[in-house]
C-alpha cells in the first residue's frame, strides 16, 4: 500500500482519485482536519440558534429563501432536502462513479467550510471504506445550483432511505444494510442537507473516468496512427522539428515529437524515401495537428478538473460566525465548457482515425483491396469502417454543447444553469465511442502492416505489432471479426501499447 491521502489536506489529482477509489491509496481524516470541522460546524450551530438569517441554515431553500425556518424545524428541513430533492431518474450510474462522488464530496467536506459534523464526515468515510456504495440515478441535474439530485439520492441512505450496494451486490434498502452493521440513521442537523446536495461532485466523478480514458485515447492513438502510417509507407516529413517549431502549439509539438521516436531507424521508411510521392492524405500528413489540437484540450480540461477537485462548492460558505457567504461556488460552468471542448476533441480525433482505417482499405501502394489477399470471395475488413463510420457519425451527433443551453429553475432564482452533468455524461459516451474507433484502426493497421514484411519498423512499432499478434492473428479468408474488435478494444483499454512506448 502506498502512502495515505489525507481528506481535505492533501492536494487531489483526478489519478489519486482513481487509486482511493479502486483501494490501492488509503483515505484519512486526520485529528488536524477533524479539528477544523468541528470547529466550522459548531460555528453554524451557533448561527441556528441566533437571529441573523443564513441562507438554508435558517431559511428556505432556493425560490423559497426569503421563508424563515423556526430554531426547532432546521434539522427537519434538510432532511426535508434530501427527500425531496431525491428526483433523479433513468438508470443508475456505475458504482465505480457513485463512490467517486463519495470521495470528492468527502474531500472537499473536510476543508471545514460547510458547517458539516464530524459524525456525517466518519459515517461517509465508513461507505467509502467498507465499500458500500449508494444507487444514484444518471438524469436529474441541470449542473448548477449544484448536482442537487444526483448528490440527494447519494446520501439518502444516510437517513435510512434510499438503496445500497455492499461489495458490487445488487441493491437493497439501505436500512437493511445499516441494520446489518449495527448503525443508525444519521439525525441531520443545520445547513447539512445543503452541504451534501450543493456541489458539483457528480459532474467531477464524470470528469475523472473521461480524463484516464481520453488521455489513452490520445496516447493509443498516436501508436496506432503510426502503425497505420508505416503500413500506408506515409511520409515523416510532418513531423520534423523544425516545420513544427514554425507553428509551435504545445499538443502538435508533442505529437510530432513522439512520433520522431516512433518512427526512428524504420525499414519501412527507407524503403519508399524515392517512390516519387510528393505528399499524403490530410489523415496522415495533418496527424501532428489533429492530434495535437485534442492533447491541447485534454491539457486545458486537466488543469481545470484539478482546480476543481481542490475546491469547495458548496453555498453558502461558512468562513467563521461573522462571515458567512451565499455565491455560486456550485455553478458547474467551469466544467461544463472544458468538458464539451474535450467532446468535440475526443469527436474529432475518432473522424481522423476512421479516415485512415479507409485509406488502409482502398488498395493503394501495395496493400491489397480490404485488406485480403483474395478480395472479392473475401469481403476482408469492408465492413470494419461501415462500423468506424457509424460510431463516428454517433459522436459527431453529440458534439452540441450542452453547456450552450440554460432553461431557469426554481421560480426563476436559478436563472442560469450550465447543464454540466450533461455534458459530463455525453462526452463519457463521445469517448467510449472513440476507443471503440481506434480499436477497429488497431485491427486493419495491424492487418496492412503485416503486407510490409520482411521489413521492420521502429522498434516500438514492431514491439507493439508483436504485443497484437499475441492477440490477434493475420486473416487470411473471411471470418466474424467483432470477436477480433473487442479484443482489439481490451488492448487499448489494457494500455498495453502505452507501457510498450514509455518502456523504450
Amino acid at each position: 500500500m502506498k502512502n495515505n491521502f489525507r481528506y481535505g489536506f492533501d492536494h487531489l489529482t483526478p489519478d489519486l482519485a482513481l487509486q482511493i477509489a479502486n483501494g490501492e491509496i488509503k483515505g484519512i481524516i486526520t485529528e488536524e482536519v477533524k479539528l477544523k470541522v468541528k470547529e466550522n460546524y459548531e460555528v453554524v450551530q451557533k448561527i441556528a440558534k441566533g437571529e441573523k438569517l443564513v441562507y438554508s441554515v435558517n431559511t428556505g431553500f432556493g425560490s423559497l429563501c426569503t421563508t424563515i425556518i423556526s430554531k426547532e424545524e432546521t434539522g427537519k428541513l434538510q432532511e426535508n432536502l434530501l427527500k425531496s430533492h431525491s428526483v433523479g431518474i433513468g438508470k443508475p450510474i456505475t458504482l465505480l462513479l457513485s463512490k467517486l462522488m463519495l470521495i470528492l464530496k468527502l474531500h472537499t467536506l473536510c476543508k471545514g467550510f460547510s458547517g458539516i459534523s464530524l459524525e456525517v464526515i466518519e459515517r461517509i468515510f465508513w461507505h467509502i471504506e467498507r465499500n458500500v456504495i449508494p444507487l444514484v440515478p444518471e438524469q436529474g441535474s441541470v449542473g448548477a445550483s449544484g448536482d442537487l439530485a444526483p448528490l440527494a439520492h447519494l446520501f439518502l441512505p444516510l437517513i435510512g432511505l434510499g438503496y445500497l450496494s455492499k461489495e458490487g451486490g445488487k441493491f437493497v434498502e439501505s436500512i437493511e444494510i445499516l441494520q446489518e452493521h449495527n448503525l443508525s440513521p444519521l439525525k441531520l442537523q443545520a445547513k447539512e442537507g445543503l452541504a451534501l446536495i450543493n456541489g458539483t461532485q457528480f459532474i467531477t466523478a464524470n470528469a475523472v473516468i473521461i480524463h484516464k480514458k481520453f488521455r489513452n485515447c490520445l496516447d493509443n492513438a498516436d501508436i496506432i496512427s503510426a502503425l497505420s502510417l508505416e503500413a500506408y509507407l506515409g511520409s515523416p516529413q510532418p513531423f520534423d522539428e523544425d516545420l513544427i517549431n514554425l507553428r509551435p502549439h504545445k499538443g502538435a509539438i508533442i505529437v510530432a515529437e513522439k512520433f520522431r521516436k516512433l518512427l526512428k531507424d524504420s525499414q519501412f521508411i527507407e524503403s519508399h524515401k524515392d517512390c516519387g510521392r510528393v505528399q499524403d492524405p490530410y489523415s496522415i500528413r495533418c496527424i501532428p495537428q489533429v492530434h495535437g489540437a485534442s492533447r491541447d484540450a485534454y491539457l486545458h480540461f486537466k488543469d481545470i478538473l484539478e482546480c476543481e477537485l481542490n475546491s469547495i462548492t458548496d453555498n453558502p460558505i461558512i468562513f467563521n460566525e461573522n462571515k458567512t457567504i451565499s455565491g455560486g461556488n456550485f455553478h458547474g460552468q467551469p466544467l461544463a465548457l472544458p468538458l464539451d471542448y474535450v467532446g468535440l476533441a475526443a469527436s474529432e480525433l475518432g473522424n481522423i482515425s476512421d479516415r485512415r482505417t479507409y485509406l488502409l482499405l482502398e488498395g493503394k501502394w501495395g496493400l491489397p483491396p480490404y485488406l485480403i489477399k483474395e478480395s472479392g470471395l473475401n469481403s476482408g475488413f469492408m465492413i470494419t469502417q461501415y462500423s468506424s463510420a457509424a460510431l463516428v457519425s454517433e459522436n459527431k451527433s453529440m458534439c452540441f454543447p450542452a453547456s450552450a443551453d440554460s432553461i431557469p429553475t426554481s421560480m426563476g432564482q436559478e436563472d442560469h444553469v450550465s447543464m454540466g452533468a450533461i455534458s459530463a455524461r455525453k462526452t463519457l459516451k463521445i469517448v467510449n465511442n472513440l476507443e471503440k474507433i481506434l480499436a477497429i484502426e488497431l485491427l486493419c493497421a495491424a492487418q496492412a502492416f503485416d503486407f510490409r514484411k520482411p521489413l521492420n519498423s521502429s522498434v516500438i512499432l514492431e514491439a507493439c505489432h508483436i504485443q497484437i499478434r499475441n492477440k490477434i492473428p493475420h486473416i487470411n479468408e473471411d471470418v466474424v471479426l467483432s470477436d477480433f474488435i473487442e479484443i482489439a478494444l481490451s488492448i487499448i483499454k489494457s494500455e498495453e501499447l502505452v507501457k510498450i512506448y514509455n518502456n523504450n
